[in-house]
C-alpha cells in the first residue's frame, strides 16, 4: 500500500514547515540512537513493553489520527483511516507480540556427519538502528508497521515521515515521543533536502516506501554505505478476470481495491483485463457498484477520499487530457470533477494503448483502464510484457486457470478472487520484485529482514578436525573418509 510518483522526501515541492529537522542534526541523532543501542540492546521484556505501549497509545488516539489524516488530504474517510492506518497497525503489533518469544529463540541446525560431534545454531540478532522513510498515502500504516517490526527485532529506529502529510507527521512525532525515549526512537521532519540527507545516513538497515523512480535514488544514496535495503515500490498491478468468473462480483471487489483511499494505493488494481465479450457488462457493473457506494452524483462524498494535493490532481488530470487527445473513450461513473476541492470522480478508460501516459506510469488515483482480451494466453502475455507488478489479482473459480496464471507470471503478491487483502494478512510477507521492490517485511519476514541471522558453530572438545593438519599423510584415512 505504498505511495508513488512524488510521494517521497526525495522528490517534492512541499514546504518543509517550521519544525523541519536541520540536516546537520541528522548524523548526531543517528549516532545517539546507535550509542544508546550499543549500551543496552533491548531484551525480550523491553521489546514487549515497547510494542504494547505503542499499541495502547495508538488505540487511544485513533480518532486524533483520523482527524490529522483527513486534514492533510482535504478530506479522507475516517472509517478508511481507521481500517487502513489503524486496524492494520494494531493487527501487526498483535502478531508481533504473539510470536516474538518464539522468533527470538536460536534455531538449531544440523552440521552433517562430517562435522560431528559439533553443533550449530542460527541466532536472530538485532542490527542496530533501522531507518524508515514513509510515504503520504497511508502515512501511519507505512510508518508504524516497519517501525514496530524493527522494535520487535531489537533495534532502535529513526523515522522520516512524509512532508506531504504534515499534520499526520506531527501526530506521529507526538505519538512516538509519548511511547519511546528519544534515544530509542527519533523522528526527522522536512522536505527534499532532509529526505536526501536522511537516505544517505549509514543505517544498519533502511526501509523505503515509495515510487520506483525515487527508490532508485534511495538505493544510490545508500550505496556508499552499503546500507541493506528493503524497498517497497510501486508499479502497474493488473487484475485478470477470467471468463468463468461472475462479472458483478469481480466488479464489486475490484471497485473496493481501486477506489479505497481514492485509488491512492500502490497495490490498487492499476488496470483490468477482461474477456472481450464481457467488457461492457463489466463496465456497467462497475458503474452500478460505484453509484451504490457514493451516489450517482457523488452525494456520499463523506466516504470518498480526495486527491491528496494539487500537484497529484494535476498529474491525474494530465492523464485524462492525454487520453482525450488520443481519442481514448473515458467514462465517468458517478458525479463530476471539482478541482477546487480535489474531487476526481471514479473514471474508466476503455482500451488505452501502451503509448497513453495512463498506461506508462502507476496511476495512483481513481482512474481505471479496462482492456479486453481474446484468450487467457493473450492476457498473460500482456502482463509479462511489462515490469513485474507489486500485486496481481486473478479472478476465476477454476483452480486450473488460477494456477496457470500464477505459474506463468510473477508479482510481489497475489490476492485470488479479491484485491488488497494479501497486504493485511500478518503471516504473509509483503514486498515487490524487480522494479516493484526489493526484500519484504510484515511479521516473520520483517523480523528476519531487520535481524542478522547470525550463524554460530559450537565445536566439541574432541574432534577429528584437530587431525586435519600437515603432514596430511598421517590423516590420510580421515581425508579418504570425508572426501568421498
Amino acid at each position: 500500500m505504498n505511495a508513488t510518483a512524488d510521494a517521497t522526501p526525495l522528490q517534492t515541492t512541499a514546504h518543509p514547515g517550521p519544525d523541519a529537522t536541520a540536516v546537520a542534526a541528522l548524523a548526531p541523532t543517528l549516532q545517539g540512537l546507535r550509542s544508546a543501542w550499543q549500551a543496552r540492546k533491548p531484551d525480550h521484556a523491553q521489546r514487549r513493553r515497547d510494542l504494547q505501549r505503542l499499541r495502547d497509545a495508538l488505540k487511544r488516539r485513533l480518532d486524533e489520527m483520523a482527524d490529522a489524516v483527513a486534514a492533510d488530504f482535504g478530506h479522507r474517510s475516517k472509517d478508511e483511516s481507521r481500517i487502513a492506518d489503524g486496524m492494520t497497525v494494531l493487527n501487526d503489533i498483535d502478531h508481533l507480540l504473539r510470536h516474538l518469544r518464539g522468533w527470538m529463540k536460536p534455531r538449531r541446525v544440523g552440521v552433517g556427519w562430517r562435522f560431528l560431534p559439533a553443533r550449530a545454531q542460527v541466532r536472530p540478532s538485532p542490527l542496530g538502528v533501522v531507518g524508515v522513510i514513509a510515504p503520504w498515502n497511508y502515512p501511519v500504516n507505512l510508518a508504524l508497521i516497519p517501525l514496530a517490526t524493527a522494535i520487535a527485532a531489537g533495534n532502535h529506529v529513526y523515522l522520516k515521515p512524509s512532508e506531504h502529510t504534515p499534520r499526520t507527521s506531527e501526530f506521529l512525532r507526538s505519538l512516538l515521543a509519548e511511547v519511546f525515549p528519544a534515544e530509542r526512537v527519533a523522528v526527522a521532519l522536512g522536505g527534499a533536502e532532509v529526505g536526501a540527507a536522511f537516505a544517505a545516513l549509514p543505517f544498519d538497515h533502511l526501509v523505503f516506501t515509495g515510487s520506483t523512480a525515487v527508490g532508485r535514488k534511495v538505493m544510490a544514496a545508500a550505496a556508499p554505505n552499503l546500507t541493506p535495503l528493503t524497498l517497497e515500490l510501486g508499479g502497474k498491478s493488473p487484475a485478470i478476470v477470467a471468463a468463468d468468473y461472475p462479472v458483478a462480483k469481480a466488479a464489486a471487489r475490484i471497485a473496493t481495491g481501486k477506489w479505497f483511499n481514492g485509488g491512492q494505493t500502490c497495490i490498487a488494481p492499476d488496470y483490468v483485463l477482461v474477456p472481450a465479450g464481457q467488457r461492457d457488462a463489466f463496465v456497467n457493473a462497475l458503474r452500478a457498484e460505484v453509484q451504490s457506494r457514493y451516489g450517482a452524483d457523488l452525494s456520499n462524498l463523506s466516504d470518498y477520499t480526495r486527491v491528496v494535493n494539487a500537484g497529484q490532481y494535476a498529474r491525474l488530470q494530465g492523464y485524462l487530457d492525454d487520453a482525450a487527445a488520443r481519442g481514448i473513450e473515458t467514462l465517468t461513473l458517478a458525479g463530476r470533477a471539482d478541482p477546487a476541492s480535489r474531487v476526481l470522480p471514479p473514471t474508466v478508460l476503455l482500451e488505452p494503448g501502451d503509448d497513453a501516459t495512463v498506461m506508462q506510469e502507476e496511476i495512483f488515483g481513481p482512474l481505471l483502464p479496462v482492456k479486453s482480451y481474446r484468450t487467457l494466453d493473450e492476457a498473460i502475455a500482456y502482463v509479462n510484457a511489462h515490469d513485474r507488478p507489486l500485486a496481481l489479482y486473478p479472478f476465476s473459480h477454476d483452480r486450473a486457470t488460477v494456477e496457470r496464471i500464477l505459474a506463468r507470471t510473477l508479482a510481489g503478491g497475489v490476492s485470488v478472487n479479491d484485491t488488497l487483502f494479501h497486504f493485511a494478512v500478518g503471516n504473509l510477507p509483503f514486498g515487490g520484485v524487480g522494479p516493484s521492490g526489493m526484500g519484504a517485511y510484515h511479521a516473520r519476514a520483517g523480523f528476519d529482514a531487520m535481524s542478522k541471522q547470525l550463524p554460530v558453530f559450537w565445536q566439541a572438545r574432541m574432534t577429528g578436525g584437530d587431525l586435519l593438519k600437515p603432514p596430511y599423510a598421517k590423516a590420510k584415512w580421515l581425508l579418504d573418509l570425508i572426501i568421498r
